[in-house]
């Protein structure tokens, strides 16, 4: 696929999504938000990662606003979780900036 058959939209979208992910400490959250069956209280995702909850809070910032996560209030705390539309559009978008061919990219539900 082409540079010029994205729309600018598109693009910007996308560099987005790869920016939110150029951090080490919001690649740990991902990957800590993964593995659970629901979502998770802001403390227990700082206590996990051993940082403040103020950087905590500044990287699911991020995370949340790029719409890989997430987001709902359980009384005085907030929850997170990582948006399942994400697992399927995220490797869409890497396969669409590298070129793979249609065929070989994974299908939603693909292992």
């Amino acid at each position: 696929m082409s540079e010029t058959s994205l729309d600018r939209e598109t693009v910007e979208e996308y560099a987005s999504w790869f920016r939110a992910l150029a951090d080490p400490t919001r690649i740990r959250i991902m990957r800590f938000l993964s593995g659970r069956p629901g979502p998770v209280p802001v403390g227990e995702i700082v206590a996990h990662l051993r940082l403040s909850q103020s950087t905590v809070s500044h990287h699911l910032k991020i995370l949340h606003t790029v719409r890989f996560l997430t987001r709902h209030r359980a009384g005085a705390s907030i929850r997170y979780a990582v948006n399942p539309r994400c697992i399927t559009e995220f490797p869409s978008a890497a396969d669409i900036l590298i070129g793979a061919p249609a065929h070989s990219r994974r299908e939603p539900g693909a292992s």
